[in-house]
């Protein structure tokens, strides 16, 4: 029997998303919540006979100025978002599109939309049967919230356009006919509601935030497995040391780069070699390791603090009211704002990709410190196993992770800042949220190219120092994981397929 998840007002978490997108488990609307959504329809309906509400019987944006008679109020609704699907670019993934319509389930079900019960009941059914609209990367701007971007997720619901099905693009008309789904109608705004709102920008901010997390933990195993490759000293990642500076991502990464590393014989004690004795003026072993050993705490820490952060925006987003107007059944109200607006979203986006490119950064340095002989005095350049000046071992693989982290460092200026106004200067400040989100997600998957790359490195390097079993119990299974990926090798062989296979090894491998 299929495990489901029971979506309900107010109280969905990163955790339901997750075992919605990648655990196979079946969305199911919690009964009362959906009984709201119901009340809250009505009240609309009785509430509005006799007034001007905006997007209801008035038209959009800057043309909000003039009424639309009662009679064609239902074509309105069609023709804001047949207009408005107006997206270029690459397709946004399925699983991107997923998350976009869960997202958008968790705000309608606030009831505070004035929706028809039968929308959030037909985006259900698309998230269960995995029908995902087709949706392109570049439209809204993020302040009147995803309105491109939302406007092609409504119109798969109207039965037009296109959508992803078992693997091909075809029209939504001929899925529906074979799934026996009935288009959604209009009734009073659903189109507004649909396409007025964050949602895009919230279910691909929620995918980078589960694709960061799970990218951490790998860097720090990165990290941990290099302390052993050189012989580092504990005391760097000591709690004494670090619970001094005692902040929150600080002490979760010093705690588990000592996980990783219990049980290695390859960890230093500092009084072993420098407190007990030693008369050397010249020191054969460095007293300190460069900093992108010896500071992982200091630099992965805040990388930790800011996703844990952005966990919890993204959780009040994808449980808030992100339309307008907002529709207030129990206080008999309707009340107009800008709810849409997607700052809070985009600055945490940007935010993520400024702290995953300072992870990349330092993945490519430690991975530097592994190819640089003169550096690191005790591997080969290039943890070349082969004949020098014959063989070349990874020096290619290093221009790639240079290359790829240079491109992070640029993608993560802020998109936050860059507002530009539009839609006759109504949208005349805008938060790009989307733009964000998606220039977040290029960031993520180059640092899990560059870890992926540096991972490799590590495994040639355990290999030629022959440590395997000296190392922890956590970096030997890894180190085995890995190389069931990629073998070790000394003659040189195209290695793009390789650098793939472990890149979605750790995207999918938690």
């Amino acid at each position: 029997m299929m495990s489901t998840i029971t979506l309900q007002t107010g109280a969905i978490s990163i955790s339901d998303v997750e075992q919605l997108l990648y655990h196979g488990h079946e969305l199911v609307l919690d009964g009362a919540s959906m009984k709201k959504v119901e009340d809250s329809y009505h009240f609309l309906k009785k509430f509005a006979h006799d007034k001007v509400i905006y997007g209801i019987n008035t038209g959009f944006g800057p043309m909000a100025q003039y009424r639309v008679e009662e009679r064609e109020t239902r074509q309105l609704q069609y023709n804001l978002i047949r207009s408005h699907a107006a997206g270029t670019g690459k397709l946004l993934p399925p699983v991107y599109v997923k998350a976009t319509m869960i997202a958008r389930i968790a705000s309608l079900l606030r009831a505070h939309s004035g929706v028809h019960p039968s929308v959030i009941e037909l985006l259900a059914e698309l998230v269960n049967r995995n029908i995902c609209p087709v949706i392109f990367e570049h439209g809204g701007v993020g302040a009147s919230g995803d309105l491109v971007q939302l406007a092609h997720l409504a119109l798969c619901l109207i039965g037009e356009g296109e959508a992803t099905y078992r693997g091909k693009t075809m029209p939504v008309s001929t899925i529906f006919e074979q799934e026996g789904l009935k288009p959604v109608s209009m009734y009073i705004r659903e189109g507004l509601a649909l396409v007025n709102g964050t949602s895009a920008m919230t279910g691909i901010g929620i995918i980078n935030l589960l694709k960061a997390q799970r990218l951490l933990r790998w860097a720090i195993r990165a990290s941990a497995a290099i302390c052993e490759i050189v012989g580092s000293f504990d005391d760097h990642f000591s709690d004494e040391l670090n619970r001094v500076k005692p902040h929150k991502g600080q002490l979760y990464v010093a705690t588990e780069m000592r996980r990783q590393t219990a049980g290695s014989q390859r960890i230093r004690n500092r009084h072993e070699h420098f407190y007990d004795g030693n008369r050397q003026n010249i020191f054969t072993d460095k007293v300190q390791d460069y900093y992108s050993i010896r500071c992982v705490p200091q630099i992965l820490g805040p990388v930790y603090d800011a996703l844990q952060h952005a966990e919890e925006i993204l959780v009040v987003e994808l449980n808030s009211v992100n339309d307008n107007p907002v529709i207030d059944a129990q206080n008999e109200n309707v009340y107009h704002g800008g709810n849409f607006h997607g700052d809070y979203v985009a600055f945490e986006m940007d935010k993520i990709k400024i702290a995953v490119t300072k992870l990349a950064m330092l993945a490519e340095r430690q991975l530097n410190y592994l190819m640089h002989d003169r550096i690191n005095n005790l591997l080969p350049a290039f943890v070349n196993l082969g004949i020098p000046g014959l063989n070349y071992g990874m020096q290619a693989m290093q221009f790639t992770a240079t290359s790829t982290t240079a491109e992070c460092q640029t993608l993560a200026n802020p998109m936050y800042i860059h507002s530009i106004p539009s839609n006759n200067d109504n949208q005349d400040i805008v938060s790009m949220g989307t733009n964000a989100a998606n220039m977040t997600r290029t960031v993520i998957e180059n640092a899990f190219q560059v870890v992926a790359i540096e991972w490799m490195a590590i495994a040639q390097a355990i290999d030629f120092l022959e440590i395997r079993e000296q190392l922890s119990p956590k970096s030997q299974e890894t180190y085995q994981q890995i190389r069931e990926l990629t073998p070790s090798f000394v003659d040189d062989a195209p290695k793009y397929g390789e650098i793939q296979k472990v890149k979605v090894f750790f995207e999918t491998e938690k």
